[in-house]
């Protein structure tokens, strides 16, 4: 907590105290009479909140060096202490300047001239105000900590990109921004934060009136004005991030949300060159230099300008520090590089409308080019703006961040994700949160008990853990799950009608998958897979057909065939109408011999011929398409993820008719959240994969909503759950089969059950053979036997019939 106007005896007394604020006033003068520094004191807040005063030399040392290098001090000196305290902490990269404040500045004019950081001596605090006040414009604008991480594909032999320290350290700070984003804020939470900044700012006037006027005026229309205005929110939102201070993140989430919608809506049409210019220090800068040509995300709002100049004279007149550089970054930044994270010209709607303020969205993402320095000693970093499918960046991203797309999440999920990152005390923080805030009766407590009791005893905390256990099951015993409607028998599936002679209720599959399509490592090869999404399997059993994602290609596999053989794309990623961008589902369309893929990242459906074709044709553009399939009467049905709904095209119309959802976003039974695979029954009852709801939807032809007929009983891994359910399939019985993708397993729900049962895996993700990792596509052959699209494994196991 900051101080408020200080006492004669307000000194330090522990290391607890913390700023909400970057940068901080360190004050070491033995003088006890501080009777004539009140007015300066206030001055001096208006411009670093923070202030801290000491007499002792050993407690300010003390205090200082166990300050983060992420601190940012300012350190106020008497002459006399000045010249034991400085050796000892000048090399230290908190402290950022020093100012001698003395009764005779002859007698510290020579000892200084060993020490860089010492910006002045001076005996008027008048004078001081007016130094600290200059110098600060330019140090908060080249001195606050950048945030961050890399993402690298060199790594050692035998070892995973996916397990690489630094590379899980960016793709959980990515992850982590979307879910704060699709995370809904309480009254609590705003109130928590106004809390914090009150205490924060007691006795600073000048903030107190900031605070009561944005409490009175904010609007998240206004949120860029409010940012780029020097102001607490500025200050305290912007340490959040260049710290990842977690829980301040989250507190801000609804602002954070509010300044991606305004970027995104003013977000820039055209390319553009823009600067920054910051001192880093030797660690940092080698770090990036040992990363030439990777990713790094910035995870921080990322502030820069459209004039070189402009960023240039932040750097022109300061001397290079011990252990630091000047650096320039100049970034191309391309608006079809988009996809997720936006940047804007910020000119128009900023405080400050001369700076030409270019604002990238907190997790940019970009590649490191090269870094040079130039004649005037400072270093040129050169970086091009990336986007979230660049190959290397896809493998990595795409399926976790695909499951979080247009998903309202909660605290169990933030717990959840904050637990894989080995953060235990902040997800338990956010399970018991979300306890506090549920109602007596919701039924998520089973689920919440349930992971703070594996959670206590992750920590060793075996005592609580027991504690949560009993209550886990005395809530489990007591609660009645609701149970699904019944639900009317189907007749034969079009697509498995065949099956009715080899699949009945008591059928079961050999739990040893054999792999029959990649399996080899990722990579591009003719025996390998990257990232396969949907599978299609002939039914005159023999050849199937791979949305290879990762290598914009689709590949045909006759069975027992080593090698694949691309039949669509394979020429690079691109658009043009011999490309693919990300194809995630193809079927085969018998009538007119020839695939249907839904090619994701060109957001179209595409028929390519099976003879020999080298181009396909677009039959419906623009479309955010995710899956796809065709009924008896040659009709395609077609997944829209963003628009969250399901869309049919009849033979020779343009213009698709909704058939399930486009009711926007959500749970209810008319409605659907991030809709993936689909099945078409013979009745022309569409099934679905709503992969955020957890659940699949049947809806029949005509309804106006659709039926729960697996799942829907929230994320879990229980039988009555699903965990983003994918692929799906239904049998002749009625019997629905889904790819649990977060479960890793297959599962099968009989006609009218509230449960399902595992099919195949359920033995935790792995590469073994009764084992996956993120199971999508999903198909039968004629014969019964189970093709499983292993999207991690970049293979495609059978599971055959067990006829024993």
């Amino acid at each position: 907590m900051a101080t408020a106007l200080l006492s004669n005896n307000d000194f330090y007394k522990n290391t607890d105290d913390k700023s909400l604020e970057i940068f901080s006033l360190i004050w070491l003068d033995a003088n006890e009479d501080v009777e004539d520094t009140r007015d300066t004191e206030v001055e001096l807040r208006s411009i670093i909140n923070h202030i801290k005063k000491f007499q002792d030399i050993k407690q300010c040392q003390q205090y200082i060096e166990q300050t983060s290098q992420k601190d940012r001090l300012i350190i106020i000196v008497s002459g006399q202490l000045g010249q034991e305290i400085v050796p000892l902490i000048h090399q230290l990269r908190q402290v950022i300047s020093i100012y001698v404040c003395c009764m005779d500045n002859e007698s510290n004019e020579q000892w200084v001239l060993e020490f860089a950081k010492i910006k002045s001596v001076v005996v008027d605090l008048d004078e001081l105000v007016s130094k600290i006040t200059v110098d600060h414009n330019i140090q908060k604008k080249i001195e606050e900590p950048l945030s961050i991480y890399t993402f690298t594909t060199n790594v050692d032999a035998g070892k995973s990109i996916l397990t690489t320290g630094v590379n899980i350290q960016f793709i959980f700070s990515q992850i982590l921004v979307d879910c704060l984003l699709r995370l809904k804020s309480t009254k609590i939470d705003r109130n928590e934060l106004v809390n914090l900044w009150e205490n924060e700012y007691a006795g600073n006037q000048t903030e107190l009136n900031n605070l009561h006027e944005f409490q009175q005026e904010y609007s998240p229309d206004e949120v860029l004005r409010w940012y780029t205005k020097e102001t607490f929110f500025y200050k305290t939102l912007n340490a959040a991030l260049r710290t990842q201070n977690i829980h301040m993140i989250f507190l801000f989430r609804s602002f954070i949300y509010d300044m991606y919608c305004q970027l995104q809506k003013y977000q820039s049409k055209h390319p553009l060159q823009v600067y920054r210019s910051q001192l880093m220090s030797n660690d940092e800068l080698n770090s990036l230099k040992q990363n030439i040509g990777q990713f790094i995300s910035i995870n921080s709002m990322f502030s820069t300008s459209k004039q070189r100049t402009t960023a240039l004279f932040y750097l022109s007149d300061l001397t290079t520090q011990i252990d630091s550089e000047r650096v320039l970054f100049e970034i191309d930044a391309d608006f079809k590089m988009v996809s997720t994270k936006p940047f804007a010209d910020i000119s128009e709607h900023s405080y400050f409308r001369d700076d030409l303020e270019v604002l990238f969205m907190a997790g940019s993402i970009f590649r490191l080019n090269n870094i040079d320095r130039n004649d005037d000693e400072i270093w040129i970093i050169r970086m091009t703006l990336c986007n979230d499918h660049e190959n290397d960046l896809r493998q990595v991203l795409m399926y976790r961040k695909l499951q979080l797309k247009s998903k309202e999440t909660n605290l169990r999920t933030l717990g959840k994700l904050l637990w894989e990152m080995g953060k235990l005390d902040l997800a338990e923080k956010y399970f018991n949160r979300l306890l506090q805030e549920l109602p007596l009766n919701d039924p998520l407590h089973i689920s919440l008990y349930e992971d703070l009791s594996e959670l206590a005893s992750k920590k060793g905390d075996y005592y609580m853990s027991v504690q949560w256990h009993q209550k886990f099951l005395a809530i489990k015993n007591n609660y009645q799950l609701t149970v699904n409607p019944t639900i009317k028998k189907t007749n034969n599936s079009i697509e498995q009608a065949i099956l009715v002679n080899h699949i009945n209720i008591n059928t079961k599959w050999k739990q040893q998958g054999v792999t029959i399509a990649g399996g080899n490592r990722r990579g591009d090869q003719l025996n390998q897979l990257n990232g396969p999404e949907g599978i299609y399997v002939d039914d005159d059993y023999q050849p199937i057909y791979i949305a290879d994602f990762g290598n914009d290609r689709i590949v045909e596999w006759k069975y027992g065939a080593d090698n694949g053989q691309v039949v669509a794309g394979g020429n690079e990623k691109g658009d043009r109408s011999d490309q693919l961008n990300y194809p995630t589902d193809v079927i085969v369309d018998k009538k007119n011999n020839s695939l249907i893929i839904c090619d994701f990242g060109n957001k179209r459906l595409v028929r390519w011929s099976r003879q020999n074709g080298t181009n396909g044709q677009t039959i419906v553009p623009d479309i955010d398409c995710r899956d796809l399939t065709m009924d008896n009467n040659g009709s395609i049905y077609v997944s829209d993820w963003k628009k969250n709904q399901v869309r049919r095209w009849k033979q020779g119309e343009k213009r698709g008719a909704i058939v399930a959802g486009g009711n926007e976003q959500g749970n209810q039974l008319n409605q659907l959240h991030l809709p993936t695979h689909i099945f078409v029954d013979e009745d022309h009852s569409v099934y679905i994969s709503d992969t955020s709801n957890h659940r699949v939807m049947k809806w029949m032809k005509g309804a106006n909503e659709g039926i729960v007929v697996a799942g829907g009983n929230g994320e879990g891994n229980s039988s009555r759950q699903l965990s983003y359910p994918h692929g799906v399939v239904v049998d002749h019985l009625g019997d629905v089969y889904v790819a649990d993708c977060g479960n890793h397993r297959i599962m099968r729900w009989c006609e009218g059950s509230c449960e399902g049962s595992i099919v195949v895996g359920g033995y935790g993700r792995g590469k073994q053979p009764i084992q996956m990792y993120g199971p999508t596509g999903l198909s039968f052959d004629v014969q019964g036997n189970l093709y499983v699209v292993d999207y991690w494994n970049d293979r495609i196991q059978k599971f055959e019939i067990d006829l024993n």
